[in-house]
C-alpha cells in the first residue's frame, strides 16, 4: 500500500487529484489532504508517508520553501502546477516526477509506478544500512554509526552533548557544535547508544550523563557541557539521580 499525501492551495484541485488517486488502484491510500502547507509540515514530522503530491505556487509558502524543511526526506515528491517553468528547479529539489494540471491519467499512471519502484529501492537500501548499523553499534567497535544526509557517519559516543526529538526525527548536538539532523525517532537513538552513558530525562531529550555539569533541583533542569539547560521529568528525577 503506497500512503500518500496532497498539499494545494486549491480545494478543487484536491479533490480532483485524490478522486484519480483513489479510483486508480486500491494501493493507493490518501492519508490527508492540506490546503495549509504549515500543517502539512507538522504531519509529516509524526507520520510516515511514501509520497507526498506538492503544488508550487501556494501563497503561504510555495513547493520549494516547504522542502527547506525536510532536508533528509523520506518521502518521495510529486509536484503537481499549472506551469512548466520549474522543471529545472524540481530537478535540483530531488523530486520523483513533474505533473502539470490538469494531470493526465497516462502521466499519472507513470508516477504512480515510479513512486511504487522508489519504495522499493528505498526499503532495500533501509535493510542494508540497518544491517551495517547494527554489526558496527553491537559489536566489539566503540564507535557507533549513524545514517545522516545519505551517508554513514561513524563517532564515538563521547562526542555527542545529547539529543532532541522532531516527531519522526532526531537532532543530535556534538561536542564541536555540530548539529546533526536523523530521519530516526529518539526512541531508536536511545537504543543505539550505550545506557550505562545516555539517559532519556524527557520525552524530547536523551542526554549524555557525562556532559552534566549542574542540576538544579528547585527549577528541574539539568545543565549540560555547552551551557544548554533542559528539563528532567518530574518521574525522571529519582532515576536520573541514581544514574549520576
Amino acid at each position: 500500500m503506497l500512503n500518500v499525501i496532497l498539499i494545494d492551495d486549491e480545494p478543487k484541485s484536491i479533490t480532483g487529484l485524490e478522486w484519480e488517486l483513489t479510483n486508480f488502484s486500491d494501493e493507493i491510500n490518501v492519508s490527508a489532504t492540506f490546503t495549509n502547507p504549515k500543517e502539512a509540515i507538522s504531519f509529516l514530522k509524526n507520520n510516515t508517508i511514501d509520497c507526498v503530491f506538492l503544488d508550487i505556487e501556494m501563497p503561504e509558502m510555495d513547493g520549494f520553501h516547504f522542502l527547506e524543511h525536510f532536508p533528509d526526506r523520506k518521502f518521495s515528491v510529486v509536484f503537481t502546477t499549472a506551469y512548466d517553468q520549474y522543471a529545472i528547479n524540481a530537478i535540483k529539489e530531488r523530486a520523483l516526477d513533474y505533473l502539470l494540471k490538469p494531470i493526465d491519467k497516462d502521466d499519472l499512471t507513470q508516477t504512480i509506478a515510479k513512486i511504487k519502484a522508489e519504495k522499493k529501492v528505498n526499503s532495500l537500501n533501509d535493510s542494508l544500512v540497518e544491517g551495517i548499523l547494527n554489526i558496527t553499534n553491537n559489536g566489539a567497535s566503540k564507535k557507533i554509526a549513524l545514517s545522516v544526509d545519505g551517508k554513514l557517519l561513524f563517532f564515538k559516543p563521547d562526542e555527542i552533548i545529547y539529543c532532541e526529538s522532531d516527531g519522526n526525527y532526531c537532532h543530535i548536538y556534538l561536542e564541536n557544535k555540530e548539529k546533526l539532523f536523523v530521519t530516526k525517532k529518539l526512541k531508536e537513538i536511545e537504543e543505539i547508544l550505550p545506557e550505562t552513558h545516555f539517559y532519556r530525562i524527557h520525552n524530547s531529550f536523551l542526554i549524555n550523563l557525562e556532559k552534566v555539569k549542574e542540576y538544579l533541583k528547585a527549577d528541574g533542569y539539568v545543565v549540560l557541557s555547552n551551557q544548554k539547560k533542559l528539563p528532567v521529568s518530574r518521574n525522571k528525577k529519582n532515576s536520573f539521580l541514581d544514574k549520576i
